[in-house]
């Protein structure tokens, strides 16, 4: 069974930066595809950021330059830097992680990113 736990979020001002961290827990996260999404108030769930296994990345547009992702697998742990922040990138931020061979995915509780102006 997988479980995942978010932290890191905050209040942050404009321009200023926060890191987030997932905690997982099972034994596939080595292999695993890992990403980040959020989901504002009134708005769909959309993707920030992947990396799979072999640390091949993807970004949303909007967060291109400003957001690192990556993974240490030896502590199953996901990270996303979040640096130049902005107003828009307010949201509750939620870890995901999906299993490529059976197309399973978990999700974790979601952690809230304020960003004030």
């Amino acid at each position: 069974q997988v479980h995942l736990v978010e932290s890191g979020g905050g209040l942050a001002q404009a321009g200023g930066s926060l890191t987030l961290s997932c905690a997982a827990s099972g034994s596939s996260f080595s292999f695993a595809v890992m990403g980040w999404y959020r989901q504002a108030p009134g708005k769909q769930r959309d993707l920030v950021a992947r990396i799979g296994g072999s640390g091949g990345t993807n970004y949303a547009d909007s967060v291109k330059g400003r957001f690192t992702i990556s993974r240490d697998n030896a502590k199953k742990t996901l990270y996303l830097q979040m640096n130049s922040l902005k107003p828009e990138d307010t949201a509750v931020y939620y870890c995901n992680l999906n299993l490529p061979w059976s197309n399973a995915n978990y999700w974790g509780q979601g952690t809230q990113v304020t960003v004030s102006s």
